[in-house]
């Protein structure tokens, strides 16, 4: 293990689990190549590890939504195939392209900066061309798609791009059985058959995401990214927990206690007294709070292990720190309060937070600041201290 990390506050970062997370992910999508996306620092987890342990692992692409988030990894060493997908106007695209990045592309405007990036680079430029098959986000509509099309192609034939992809993303892929799936899935096929009649000729087509990956192999095509799955959480509650489908979480978040103390019955705790105790009792100070990520709006709801029971935040989530109540229990200053991990020690997952706070596992994990230093681990020369 990596002893990095003071002992306020750590995010364990298992590493094993998350190779496991990807050879489970590879198994269920076994006919196409396997996407790790480390978007937004590996989801919280720390971006370089967690490539290189994909990686390790038989992912054979890496996604980001950023440029900068690419070349940071470049720049780390990190080899292979690297796509990113998140421009705007003036982006570093020369460095981009003599990084040899994948680069998405929604439309006209960033096809002829990744063009113009290429004739200065001296370099011909990979793009993917994202479709918006109904998500509404970024991606070129079926309406401008024939002239993207058209322009990618005489691009191509100048030798300033290789089409590597054409691509896009489900809006509803988390729900099972919802009749966005099915229609994304015809425009994406139309607008492949125009692509390719187009002359057109990519490397991948790809729109299946980690619930897609789990659940529709039919959205397989010849690439599948995962994000969220690949650190172990589960995509949706409805589509089963993490141990359903297979998959550890990856990260486990805890602090050390600052404080125990005895308090009186009527004794209000944290900002605007939301909490009152009901009789005398003792309270833990949690130094964690929400500029360390752990969310406001699980004030009184959200749950901590501490001396094997679970406790919830009582009263207000403050900046650095909450409390929780102990009813009488006394454990010792510096024991580990557990916020969220696996569950494999009846502490709460980063799920049970979700629920807590009314958001979703991913905002979660993603959330955790850089006051938290994360340490990696491997099950098997991982001991708990």
């Amino acid at each position: 293990m990596t002893e990095t990390a003071p002992a306020r506050a750590r995010a364990e970062i298992d590493l094993a689990a998350l190779r496991a997370n990807v050879r489970t992910l590879r198994a269920q999508a076994p006919a196409a190549a396997l996407m790790a996306v480390v978007k937004s620092d590996a989801y919280g987890h720390g971006a370089v590890p967690c490539a290189r342990a994909a990686l390790d692992a038989g992912a054979t692409w890496l996604g980001t939504a950023t440029p900068e988030e690419a070349l940071a990894l470049r720049a780390a060493g990190l080899p292979g195939r690297i796509m990113c997908w998140l421009w705007t106007p003036g982006g570093p695209w020369r460095e981009a392209v003599e990084a040899d990045l994948d680069l998405g592309i929604s439309g006209l405007w960033a096809l002829r900066e990744a063009v113009e990036a290429a004739r200065a680079a001296g370099r011909t430029a990979r793009v993917q061309l994202k479709a918006d098959t109904g998500l509404g986000r970024n991606g070129c509509q079926p309406a401008d798609w024939a002239e993207l099309v058209a322009e990618a192609r005489r691009a191509e034939t100048d030798g300033l791009v290789t089409v590597t992809g054409l691509w896009s993303h489900f809006a509803c892929a988390d729900e099972p059985g919802h009749p966005s799936i099915a229609a994304q899935l015809t425009v994406f096929r139309e607008m492949l058959a125009h692509a390719e009649t187009a002359g057109l000729r990519p490397e991948v087509r790809h729109i299946a995401n980690s619930p897609a990956t789990l659940t529709l192999p039919e959205s397989h095509f010849d690439l599948v990214r995962t994000g969220i799955a690949t650190y172990g959480i589960s995509p949706s509650p409805e589509l089963g927990t993490s141990g359903d489908l297979g998959l550890r979480p990856v990260m486990t978040l805890w602090a050390s206690l600052a404080l125990v103390k005895h308090v009186p019955a009527g004794h209000g705790v944290s900002y605007g007294h939301h909490y009152v105790t009901d009789g005398d009792t003792t309270l833990g100070l949690v130094p964690v709070g929400y500029a360390d990520g752990i969310p406001r709006h699980a004030s009184g709801t959200g749950p901590v292990l501490v001396g094997g029971k679970w406790r919830t935040v009582a009263g207000r989530v403050a900046m650095d720190q909450f409390a929780v109540d102990l009813g009488g229990d006394e454990p010792r200053v510096g024991e580990r309060a557990v916020l969220f991990g696996p569950g494999d020690h009846g502490e709460p997952t980063a799920e049970d937070w979700a629920r807590a706070a009314g958001t979703i596992a991913y905002e979660i994990v993603t959330r955790i600041g850089t006051r938290v230093p994360r340490a990696y681990v491997d099950d098997d020369d991982y001991v708990n201290e």
